[in-house]
């Protein structure tokens, strides 16, 4: 399936995303006799061209206004604003675009653990943060000033030695300018007065967190020639067994536990060689396990999960198949495929299931777990090792899916076909057509299809279906855009 990686001259790194130089003239072309805008185009293919985003962690004390200040810099009112204890928090990682480049937020939220302290809470957030982040925002409430607890993630930053932008939030006003300026004790450099709530400065702050954040992250994904070990990550809810899976396949054959530089608390990533290829087990097993954290663990969980898929190529989702598969299991599921990475589910304690149990587990597979019926399975038991010589078959075969390429030639005899033999319903008595598309990235593969008019979600879902047919792409979500041709004479003087 990775034949077509590099086909069409698609090896090198352009700025028209994964097409190559000839291929991309050609498109061209087809797009100008289609009467298409050529800046439309371009932009279409360079937005869904990129690669893996930089990731800003946001950070700071509880009420300094981080989840404003992130609803701010994604430009609406998604993050949860007012944290409760018990309160669900689906998300902690959502796309922001500031002056033409993107780039993902993590939002530690304002989640203050009594069980623990304020300090021990904030410590915990932040730590899970920079250890997924290329940038940090560190938020300190300039009307307060520095606290203890604000020295205390300024020795956790120091550590880490990620670039920084010290935000002076709650300024709003000339006359806050003189409390922001007291946050240059800290030692973080500049304080950048903002007023989350407001809006005022934002842009400003912005300006110097694009300076700050590279233009791609710093664990480039690649094979295991530059890019080093390919980078798994095993997630799923706590206490579902990834510690003793980890420690399963580690066994006797462990290369070495590595200490990863430039993260905080030591976290490990494990090295281990499986089936002849040396992997690098993202560090999210429980390694540091925190047994006291109660009422926050879900939201911990979902930290630490988000730091682990952030780092990774693959994710293996491992899924307790003796219990119901839970909403939780769904959730963590959503954050690997919406995050872009490879998928293989993982069912542990097969071993221990009987007859009627299989029976019902299947039936929950397909309804609870439909939206990645591409992934694929295998039923392993952490505790006796059992079918653990299937994992890597799977993880290459996601890995391969990850990465296949189809080119553009390929591409637009497939969608012909496929639309002569199956056009798009007539709605309100015209029928919009697909005219011709592009694959313009990998890891994940990112289609853009271009249209005679708007194209509904399901027949989307039937092409994607249709791809995944022809194509394979077993293990891997697909993202698929389209563009609307605009009616002549309707574009911008």
């Amino acid at each position: 399936m990775n034949d077509h990686i590099h086909s069409e001259g698609s090896g090198e790194e352009h700025d028209h995303g994964a097409l190559g130089d000839a291929e991309y003239a050609q498109f061209m072309e087809l797009a100008a006799e289609e009467g298409f805008d050529i800046e439309d185009v371009e932009g279409a293919i360079e937005e869904a061209g990129h690669g893996p985003l930089p990731v800003l962690a946001v950070v700071g004390r509880p009420n300094v206004g981080k989840s404003t200040l992130v609803n701010r810099i994604i430009g609406r009112r998604e993050a949860v604003v007012e944290d409760k204890p018990g309160v669900t928090r689906d998300r902690v990682t959502y796309e922001a675009e500031w002056a033409g480049r993107r780039f993902k937020v993590v939002d530690t939220g304002g989640w203050e653990q009594d069980v623990l302290g304020i300090d021990a809470s904030v410590a915990a957030q932040a730590e899970y943060a920079i250890e997924a982040a290329d940038a940090v925002v560190f938020v300190v409430d300039a009307k307060v000033g520095a606290t203890d607890t604000d020295e205390a993630v300024v020795r956790l930053l120091r550590k880490a030695g990620k670039p920084v932008v010290l935000c002076a939030n709650k300024v709003d006003g000339p006359s806050g300018e003189a409390d922001a300026s007291y946050l240059w004790s800290l030692g973080l450099g500049e304080p950048h007065p903002v007023s989350a709530l407001h809006g005022r400065g934002t842009g400003d702050m912005l300006d110097k967190v694009l300076e700050a954040l590279p233009e791609a992250p710093r664990e480039s994904f690649g094979g295991t020639g530059i890019g080093g070990p390919r980078r798994i990550a095993l997630i799923g809810r706590p206490n579902v067994g990834k510690s003793s899976l980890l420690n399963k396949v580690a066994g006797e054959e462990r290369v070495v536990v590595n200490e990863l530089a430039g993260t905080t608390r030591d976290p490990v990533d494990e090295l281990i060689e499986l089936g002849g290829v040396t992997w690098k087990f993202v560090d999210t097993a429980g390694i540091r396990k925190r047994v006291h954290l109660q009422q926050g663990a879900d939201y911990y969980a979902s930290l630490r999960t988000a730091a682990a898929v952030e780092k990774a190529e693959v994710a293996v989702i491992l899924i307790d198949a003796s219990e119901s598969i839970s909403v939780q299991d769904q959730r963590i599921v959503t954050m690997a495929v919406e995050a872009g990475r490879a998928v293989v589910l993982a069912f542990n304690k097969w071993d221990t299931l009987d007859e009627e149990r299989r029976y019902y587990l299947e039936r929950e597979i397909e309804t609870e777990l439909g939206q990645v019926a591409w992934a694929p399975r295998v039923n392993v038991s952490a505790r006796t090792g059992r079918h653990m010589e299937k994992l890597v078959p799977a993880v290459e075969t996601a890995l391969a899916g990850w990465e296949t390429r189809v080119p553009t030639g390929r591409l637009n005899a497939f969608l012909g076909e496929l639309v002569a033999a199956h056009p798009h319903p007539i709605r309100g008595g015209k029928q919009p057509r697909i005219l011709f598309g592009t694959q313009a990235g990998t890891k994940p593969p990112r289609f853009v299809l271009f249209a005679s008019g708007f194209i509904e979600a399901g027949y989307r879902r039937f092409i994607e279906r249709r791809l995944r047919e022809e194509f394979g792409f077993e293990g891997t979500p697909i993202h698929i855009s389209v563009r609307v041709r605009e009616k002549r004479g309707a574009k911008k003087k």
